[in-house]
């Protein structure tokens, strides 16, 4: 059984840092385009970034871009979310999705597989 795996998830400061992971069972994550969205407390589920399978190139929602990177991480079969300089505004539950020999996408659609969810809240 395919399965997806995030964690890293916490509590957080403003402009502190956290990196996510999301991690796979039954399957290699580098054959796979690795999204990541976030879906905050009454709001629709949103696209955060993403990373292709086919030639490594990411794409980051503007309001993420600068803060947060993503990479792959094939020794230990997991893609990462490196998020810096965060805001409260990024609170949300975090969520990877995986589909097979893709580019990118922000599109929540596309994807095959999902994980979870890791959740991202900030501290008073």
């Amino acid at each position: 059984q395919l399965e997806l795996v995030e964690s890293g998830g916490g509590l957080v400061q403003p402009g502190g840092s956290l990196r996510l992971s999301c991690g796979a069972s039954g399957f290699t994550l580098d054959h796979y385009a690795i999204g990541w969205f976030r879906q905050a407390p009454g709001k629709e589920r949103e696209g955060v970034g993403c990373i292709s399978s086919n030639d490594g190139s990411t794409y980051y929602r503007s309001s993420v871009k600068g803060r947060f990177t993503i990479f792959r991480d094939n020794a230990n079969n997991t893609v990462n979310l490196q998020m810096n300089s965060l805001k409260p505004e990024d609170t949300a539950v975090y969520y990877c999705a995986a589909v097979k020999y893709a580019y990118c996408s922000g599109d929540s659609y596309d994807y095959t597989y999902w994980g979870q969810g890791t959740p991202v809240t900030f501290s008073s």
